[in-house]
């Protein structure tokens, strides 16, 4: 399952561009769809991405498989797929603060994004700052 560059971004955009457009309609008001409904496209490039991820993981568990090679790459996914499911905890808890089903306050809501933003910045602050020692 590899895609080539020109192939992610041409999904990226078009799933982002149709959820964009379901989102101006829901909030024109042109469009009485629920909540969960405009989030179908996030969803479905989740669910892709996800697949994906699974799939390269579970390369992993193939034979012939030297695990001293790729620890870090290991630990990359597993960062990949926390914030994955960060993401999809966040767009669950929008959508029923949205749709109304719960009456939780909306920090409560933001708390897997804010979690997601701080493992993202402390990623982003070992990509940079980590020197590699031999």
């Amino acid at each position: 399952m590899r895609m080539s560059l020109a192939q992610r971004v041409l999904l990226t955009w078009l799933f982002t561009l149709l959820f964009l457009i379901m989102l101006v309609l829901k909030l024109d008001e042109k469009a009485p769809w629920n909540w969960f409904l405009i989030f179908i496209p996030v969803w479905i490039f989740d669910t892709i991405l996800l697949v994906m991820l699974i799939v390269k993981m579970a390369g992993r568990c193939k034979s012939g498989f030297d695990p001293r090679n790729g620890s870090q790459n290991i630990k990359k996914k597993a960062w990949y797929l926390i914030a994955m499911l960060l993401k999809l905890a966040f767009c669950l808890a929008l959508c029923a603060k949205l749709q109304r089903f719960t009456t939780m306050k909306l920090a409560y809501v933001f708390i897997p994004l804010w979690a997601l933003l701080i493992g993202g910045m402390a990623e982003l602050g070992y990509n940079i700052f980590y020197v590699r020692r031999d």
